[in-house]
């Protein structure tokens, strides 16, 4: 299943692929909110179309639909704009090929799972060995966990 979304990508796609497919695994939303397929989709094909403007000298920021895919989208900017303060060099073409992939993945994965709201996600998480959610020791909150993931360079 994975396969057909990273044909075609770099290597450095590869890398920002896994490290933004482990930031999304690891995003917990706010509240009662959960994370879907189509949340991540919708997030990924805004932040391509607004990698994609850039790359063209155009600056304009396009917004996904719903609130949780926004706030993911949020979160996955946030992360780059920190890289690139970091000095890591990532580009905004490339950048946007990541996204459209992710995108595309997503929503291949709930087609051939026949609907399936998390499908997706749950494979991404399984390949990335990352728990999503773990119940914190000192109460009922849901709290993130440096779960084991690929390291990548």
């Amino acid at each position: 299943m994975l396969m057909p979304t990273v044909q075609g990508l770099t290597e450095r796609q590869h890398q920002l692929f896994f490290l933004i497919q482990t930031a999304i695994a690891r995003h917990i939303p706010e509240g009662f909110a959960r994370l879907n397929d189509d949340d991540v989709a919708d997030a990924a094909g805004a932040l391509a179309a607004t990698f994609e403007t850039a790359a063209r000298g155009v600056i304009y920021e396009h917004a996904p639909e719903s609130t949780v895919a926004l706030r993911l989208g949020n979160d996955l900017r946030g992360m780059l704009e920190e890289m690139r303060k970091q000095g890591a060099k990532v580009y905004d073409h490339e950048t946007a090929g990541v996204f459209r992939a992710i995108e595309q993945g997503a929503r291949d994965t709930k087609t051939r799972a026949n609907g399936a709201s998390d499908a997706y996600l749950s494979l991404m998480s399984r390949l990335l060995q990352v728990n999503r959610m773990v119940q914190s020791t000192e109460g009922d909150a849901p709290d993130e966990r440096a779960a084991r993931s690929i390291v990548l360079p």
